[in-house]
């Protein structure tokens, strides 16, 4: 069974949030909750005790029809999430050359024709661009475009093919003289296509 799911402000999202019955679920959240600890602590299971699964969600839209997995660590409360997605030879070797030639590390696991993949924190480029740039100063601006040239240098070097707005996030850290910005690409199959 699956309900759309929506954003804060009521629009469909083309996510659809999975459920599945008592006894499969069970099953299904252990095994998301073993593979988020191989995925984030390098196997160590004794944080397995304190981690549930909040939602699933399944992608209508994408070309790998990815899953999202949402965790939740019960002791803080803080969450996380983590993709299941179809491999393919383009999204391995893109996430090899972001590794190679990026400032960024992507942690991901590959199991047969499957890809798990971390979820990379930022506001989606498109929400940024509509909502966000426009409430920076002037030296905030100068620094995004300066960070909007790095990562168009990085993606050209690595023929990204892809990079509309919704392809990447912008991450940003307040600091003392202003706010830091970082762009990172979050879809990596157009990097070797």
């Amino acid at each position: 069974v699956s309900m759309p799911l929506y954003d804060l402000s009521g629009e469909d999202t083309l996510w659809e949030t999975v459920y599945y019955d008592d006894l499969r679920q069970q099953e299904i959240y252990k095994a998301l909750t073993l593979i988020y600890a191989l995925l984030k602590t390098d196997g160590d299971m004794q944080v397995m005790e304190h981690l549930t699964v909040a939602r699933i969600d399944f992608c209508t839209f994408g070309n790998t029809q990815p899953f999202r997995i949402r965790i939740i660590n019960r002791l803080n409360d803080n969450y996380d999430h983590f993709y299941v997605k179809r491999i393919d030879a383009s999204r391995v070797y893109g996430l090899e050359l972001e590794e190679l030639l990026s400032p960024n590390d992507v942690m991901y696991l590959v199991d047969d024709e499957t890809l798990i993949e971390e979820h990379i924190i930022g506001i989606p480029g498109t929400e940024f661009v509509e909502n966000h740039l426009a409430t920076f100063d002037e030296f905030n601006q100068i620094r995004i475009a300066k960070e909007f040239v790095k990562f168009n240098e990085r993606c050209f070097v690595r023929l990204l093919g892809d990079m509309r707005a919704y392809n990447y996030v912008v991450d940003i850290t307040p600091d003392i003289e202003g706010s830091q910005f970082r762009i990172r690409a979050i879809d990596f199959d157009q990097q070797s296509y």
